[in-house]
């Protein structure tokens, strides 16, 4: 009866929130509150996305693109970006030490006609000060999505390897060999790509930031409701594949890590989620 009632009220909740927000900050949109298995279910992966385990999340928002030059441009413009506060650490990251900026080829923020790309080059610190900057912005709490509900957002509730289903190829996603010089490509690129909720690029592209410390083993002890990632650790979680992967790496439940501070790596960026 207990379960029963729960049910009642996450299918209310979920009925009573919108599908999708947008704050003039792009498209967010809802994952519904629910369970969902975690993990390498097709034998395919490496030890560290191992055991499969059960999920529960509460609703949430998942931008549906990796956030954009154009808005990072935005970021960047307003006084508050040296804002200390919005800082993990109080450090601002020097506007003019944006690795890739300037690049035509790997469409920099910096270049004519790139504000549909990806920004890249962003370290986890640069990323949380974003998110902390649209939440003083909009009065909603904006912030890196957990490792738990990127798997979601990108995979759905049926264990899918890929955001659109299991077989891939050059047709869904921005992977290795897709273009002559393998770099970025604008957002939403790949309409065959979208994932059970909408969100773009969650194969392939760039790599994103995750709110968790990365640990290898941390399946075999995850909490099953809202896991949060380790108390403390190295390295950040990092999601997604990338252009440069082959396409058997691009899978939705494949994870890495990387120094927080780590900046100068054109395959990474981020996208945001947003709290009901």
């Amino acid at each position: 009866m207990r379960r029963i009632l729960l049910f009642i009220t996450a299918a209310v909740t979920a009925a009573a929130q919108p599908k999708v927000v947008n704050e003039g900050h792009g498209d967010f949109l809802l994952v519904p509150a629910g369970e969902f298995k975690m993990g390498d279910n097709f034998g395919d992966g490496e030890s560290r996305e191992r055991p499969v385990h059960a999920v529960y999340l509460d609703a949430y928002y998942i931008g549906k693109h990796e956030v954009t030059n154009g808005e990072w441009k935005q970021f960047q413009a307003d006084p508050v970006y040296n804002d200390a506060s919005l800082w993990p650490n109080g450090r601002p990251v020097p506007k003019d030490q944006s690795p890739y900026w300037t690049q035509p080829q790997n469409h920099g923020g910096g270049t004519p006609d790139s504000d549909q790309y990806p920004v890249i080059g962003v370290n986890w610190d640069a990323a949380v000060a974003y998110c902390n900057w649209l939440s003083k912005k909009t009065g909603k709490k904006y912030r890196l999505p957990t490792e738990a509900e990127w798997e979601k957002a990108a995979r759905g509730t049926d264990q899918r390897r890929f955001p659109w289903g299991n077989s891939i190829d050059a047709s869904f996603a921005n992977i290795v060999g897709s273009q002559k010089f393998d770099t970025v490509k604008a957002v939403g690129t790949y309409e065959k790509g979208a994932s059970p909720y909408g969100a773009m690029d969650m194969a392939g592209n760039i790599m994103e930031w995750c709110s968790d410390w990365y640990q290898r083993d941390y399946y075999a002890k995850s909490p099953k409701k809202n896991p949060q990632g380790p108390g403390k650790g190295a390295y950040r979680v990092l999601r997604g594949g990338s252009f440069f992967f082959e396409a058997q790496d691009q899978r939705s439940y494949a994870r890495s890590g990387a120094w927080p501070s780590f900046q100068a790596f054109r395959m990474v960026g981020f996208r945001a989620a947003r709290e009901p």
